[in-house]
């Protein structure tokens, strides 16, 4: 069945046509992303889909009493905490509270009691089939993935910082549960643990989603069907994002060689055109000037085929590469740092060689970016031993990048002090996508996207043998972070980045270096390796803690129960653990892909049931005497 419906849609914003023809169905249940440039009308879409935008021609078509949610702007809450925001999704529910309230205070009217027993019991049905016994349970799943901790639920939300704002608010959404669910770039602000979480969540998920993202890995694991938005139109490909490249590339391969066969053939017309045409002119034949004529009208029909969305990417960079330098670049041995009172490395190791393209990751305040400010001389180690290669030629990209003179263009702040034409200037920026007038745009102007193009061709222009990348596809749309791929990739010297994009570090990392518990892990190998091995170590450390707490609760459980205790202990004992059972159920049905806590709960339930057998047998020892 369909929920949503898109049919030719057109817009104007002002006198410009920002989008031509929009047509697009999702099924319910189905996954979709919408994938485009930045600029090309995503979030329009979105607006359009929501009412916010009007639209100028097409249809819109939504199932009826569809419920959609939205998460693109932070609402203020004021004087209320986080719990009370992620309370105010369940508006229905509270309602249904506080009409169940009134008439439990009615009740003591005994000539209206029938009558408000009826409206009682009906409401109380409606509170249950909402899942009103449920909200605590769907709250806490939801901030569990989300990495919500209990203390940051007690905190003013307008308190909060705007990632962790936009976090609360995603938390929000999903806990209603909308039939259609719009996610603007939802794995921003997340680590990768809530992003793999989120990933599970979402293809569980019963209600249809729209996803705008540039985390292509996070598409690859959950949408079904791309819309691309290109030159104002859309098509759909259908498929995860990989899939939809590898066609995408087919069907330029095939476009590619049907321009070439028109040029051929545009070609062979053109010249028996002149041929015609001289002919006339020496033997004044009035037949040649007519085939000529009738040839060039067939030519001047002939629909020709656009290649110009294939030219984007033929970019080939020419990276100054410096000298290698030292083998070793970077070398920490027992290094400890504290912020505060907060311990982020203790006897800590590392070594970063010349060549390597390493990947850092860890939860969200383990400690990266302090470890990147220490290599790059912003802040100091508290104890240990380290050493830099004094021959290192450093590029630094941070995550909020700043100029000096937000004032100075484009190929002003690019030249600098260097003497080079402007000529050669905008030829090399034009393979960062500086092309044509957005050269003079003023540094100040420039969206985040652009910051960090500018900066990362600068820093490969001039000669570095060691690039320090902090979040470098923050703000890039894919075919953005495409060309950073590429330049990265030709670049020869060593490279230590910070990212949450899986795919990208895929693409980049021959080794990747988890921060966890204050030290360093080594993983040689891509973000897929890093995983499976991750994920192999979870299950044979679980396994070996479940089989030590198996026995320890088994030997104790037996210790416990004896053939003397009265029946009436027995009975309490078995609703109590057949209690506890429902409640491990209960939660095992919540889980999707954390295999320690599902591998912990699985053997808790064994060792309740045996308890409940042997509590059972009891019974019947005692009914027996």
């Amino acid at each position: 069945m369909i929920e949503l419906e898109l049919k030719n849609i057109k817009k104007y914003f002002g006198a410009n046509l920002i989008l031509n023809d929009i047509s697009f169905s999702v099924e319910r249940g189905e996954k979709v992303a919408i994938v485009g440039r930045n600029g090309c009308g995503k979030s329009t879409i979105f607006n359009i889909i929501t009412n916010e935008e009007n639209y100028d021609e097409g249809n819109i078509l939504i199932r009826k009493g569809s419920k959609i949610g939205y998460l693109k702007q932070i609402n203020s809450f004021n004087n209320c905490t986080v719990i009370d925001v992620l309370n105010s999704a369940f508006k229905d529910l509270v309602k249904i509270e506080e009409s169940l309230k009134k008439l439990e205070d009615s009740m003591h009217n005994n000539q209206t009691l029938d009558k408000t027993l009826s409206q009682y019991a009906s409401l109380q049905e409606k509170y249950e089939i909402l899942g009103g016994y449920e909200k605590d349970t769907r709250i806490n799943k939801v901030c569990e993935g989300l990495n919500i901790k209990s203390e940051m639920r007690e905190k003013e939300f307008n308190c909060l910082s705007g990632g962790e704002k936009t976090t609360i608010m995603l938390a929000k959404i999903l806990i209603e549960n909308p039939n259609i669910l719009l996610l603007d770039e939802p794995s921003n602000h997340l680590d990768m643990k809530s992003i793999d979480w989120l990933e599970g969540y979402l293809k569980e998920y019963k209600g249809s989603v729209i996803i705008i993202s540039h985390d292509r890995y996070f598409l690859d694991r959950t949408v079904s069907k791309i819309i691309e938005i290109e030159n104002l139109n859309s098509k759909t490909y259908y498929g995860n994002f990989s899939k939809y490249v590898n066609t995408k590339e087919e069907d330029l391969k095939l476009l590619l060689h049907e321009y070439n066969e028109q040029q051929k053939e545009i070609n062979k017309m053109e010249e028996s055109i002149k041929r015609l045409k001289v002919f006339s002119r020496n033997g004044e034949n009035e037949k040649f000037i007519k085939r000529a004529n009738s040839m060039q009208k067939r030519l001047d029909k002939i629909e020709k085929i656009d290649i110009s969305a294939t030219k984007s990417k033929q970019i080939n960079l020419d990276i100054n590469n410096c000298d290698r330098g030292s083998s070793d670049v970077v070398i920490m041995e027992d290094v400890s740092k504290c912020i505060g009172d907060k311990k982020l490395l203790k006897n800590a190791n590392f070594t970063l060689r010349y060549g390597e393209k390493i990947a850092l990751i860890g939860e969200n305040g383990s400690g990266k970016s302090t470890f990147i400010d220490i290599i790059i001389g912003k802040q100091s180690i508290d104890s240990g031993h380290m050493k830099i290669s004094s021959n290192k030629s450093l590029g630094y990209l941070p995550q909020n990048i700043e100029f000096e003179d937000d004032k100075v263009s484009v190929i002003d702040w690019f030249r600098g002090n260097c003497e080079i034409s402007d000529a050669n200037i905008r030829h090399y920026l034009a393979k960062f996508m500086f092309t044509k007038e957005s050269v003079f745009k003023k540094v100040g102007s420039l969206s985040g996207g652009e910051k960090t193009r500018l900066t990362v061709s600068k820093m490969l222009y001039n000669k570095v043998n060691l690039l320090i990348l902090d979040e470098p596809t923050n703000h890039l749309d894919i075919s953005s972070i495409e060309v950073l791929e590429k330049a990265i990739l030709d670049f020869k010297g060593t490279v230590l980045f910070v990212s949450h994009d899986r795919y990208f570090i895929n693409k980049i990392a021959d080794k990747v270096v988890e921060l966890d518990k204050h030290i360093f892990n080594e993983h040689l190998g891509n973000y897929d390796y890093y995983k499976s091995k991750k994920e192999e170590s979870i299950k044979i450390n679980t396994s070996k803690n479940i089989n030590k707490e198996y026995i320890k609760k088994k030997e104790k459980s037996k210790e416990k129960l004896t053939p003397k205790q009265s029946l009436k202990n027995i009975e309490r004992d078995i609703v109590v653990i057949e209690r506890e059972i429902k409640e491990v159920d209960g939660k095992l049905s919540l889980l999707e892909n954390n295999y320690e806590e599902i591998n912990e709960l699985y053997e808790a339930r064994i060792l309740l049931n045996e308890k409940l057998e042997e509590l059972m047998q009891a019974w019947l020892n005692n009914q027996e005497v």
